[in-house]
């Protein structure tokens, strides 16, 4: 049964480009039964984005990008992240039309049929966005354009080919450490031989 939440206000405090901050004024159910004092709770809301596992299964190889992140420059291991395709799902849009658009623009494949297989939040303690992760076998025959991002949205984005375990080798060394991409391949590396 739902426990109960009460918003007692809630404000905008800030919005630029897709990066909303809202301050919450709320009090909760406990798990005693008991509503909460009233908290304050900021929230990052950027929406929803997808990405997806683009597995070869004939060469058992997964596709990634390479892009600058200024937001992984500070704290490293670099700015140059290895990632699976991903993308920010717009106002009204369907996430696998997302999806689709966001493989087509950053790596250059036509694809039909994509498999949703979860939906997760990045960090709940501090923004609403979520992942929708999806899966998608492919061939070289589906790759009908360079890729590589918009330009005119400042991408600039490389695209590898490796082996499945080649990029699993890379997670442990720290050479992959964006979540979503950690996520995505460690289900490739359980659900591979189904």
């Amino acid at each position: 049964m739902p426990k109960r939440v009460e918003i007692i206000g809630k404000e905008q405090i800030f919005k630029r480009a897709i990066f909303r901050i809202d301050e919450v004024h709320l009090r909760h159910e406990r798990f005693d039964g008991t509503m909460s004092r009233e908290l304050v709770r900021l929230n990052l809301d950027r929406g929803d984005s997808v990405a997806a596992i683009m597995h070869d299964r004939e060469a058992d190889t997964v596709i990634l990008t390479e892009q600058f992140r200024y937001a992984a420059h500070d704290k490293g291991p670099g700015a140059w992240l290895l990632e699976i395709p991903a993308g920010t799902v717009e106002p009204g849009e369907d996430p696998a039309d997302t999806m689709r658009r966001e493989i087509k623009e950053e790596i250059g494949y036509d694809v039909e049929r994509i498999k949703h297989l979860c939906t997760f939040y990045l960090s709940p303690g501090g923004t609403s966005e979520r992942i929708l992760l999806y899966y998608a076998s492919v061939t070289p025959k589906q790759k009908t354009s360079q890729g590589g991002g918009l330009s005119e949205e400042g991408e600039d984005i490389r695209i590898l080919t490796m082996k499945v375990n080649q990029a699993l080798r890379k997670i442990d060394k720290g050479e992959i450490v964006d979540a979503k991409s950690i996520i995505g391949l460690q289900w490739l590396q359980l659900h591979r031989s189904l």
